[in-house]
Order: structure tokens, then sequence, then C-alpha cells
């Protein structure tokens, strides 16, 4: 199965690349929408790890808070968290995207 191949694919709702954003932490000042993030704590009842990348999907005034969305990169959402800034920060140039498994259950 060659890229060129009639077979249907998957669309992934997120930007690639991921725009870099040059703030680390996050700064009031930024519109961070649409950007991609990574958590900074673990989220277990979310079933999320810490260093899991997610896009902003929503930005709260003056960036008192995010809805971030978590995606398999099969395209499937994990979960939409409400997180404090404290809880993610801007993705660093030096950052390699990790995969793994979710948990069943």
């Amino acid at each position: 199965m060659g890229w060129h191949s009639q077979e249907p694919r998957l669309a992934l709702l997120v930007a690639w690349p991921p725009r870099l954003i040059t703030a680390y932490p996050l700064e009031a000042s930024h519109d961070y929408e649409h950007d991609c993030v990574v958590l900074t704590q673990d989220l277990p009842n979310e079933k999320l790890k810490a260093g899991d990348i997610g896009t902003v999907v929503h930005t709260h005034q003056g960036n008192a808070g995010y809805e971030v969305e978590f995606m398999t990169l099969a395209g499937e959402t994990v979960a939409v968290a409400t997180l404090l800034p404290s809880q993610v920060r801007s993705i660093a140039r030096r950052d390699i995207a990790h995969g793994r498994e979710l948990a069943a259950g």
C-alpha cells in the first residue's frame, strides 16, 4: 500500500507539524487556541500522563485556563480537559513525540 493508494485514509483533526510557540511556560498575552501543548502532570481520571500532547480548543479569559483536547494518533478523542496554566506548557524546540498505548477500560 503506497502513499498514492486509492484506499481511504484517516484524517487527523490536528495540524501537523504543530506550530512551535516560543513561550515556556504559557504567557497570558498569547492566544493559544489551536496550538499544541504538553501536559505537565498526570490526570489519571482522564487516562492522561505528563508529556501527553494536546490541542488547545478554547482559551478562558486572560489565559486563566484552557480547554485542551487529547487524541490518539488515529484521531479518536481521549479527553477534553479543563486545565490551569500550571498543568500545561508550550512545545519546546527539543521535544520529541512519543507514542504510548492507552490502558483498556
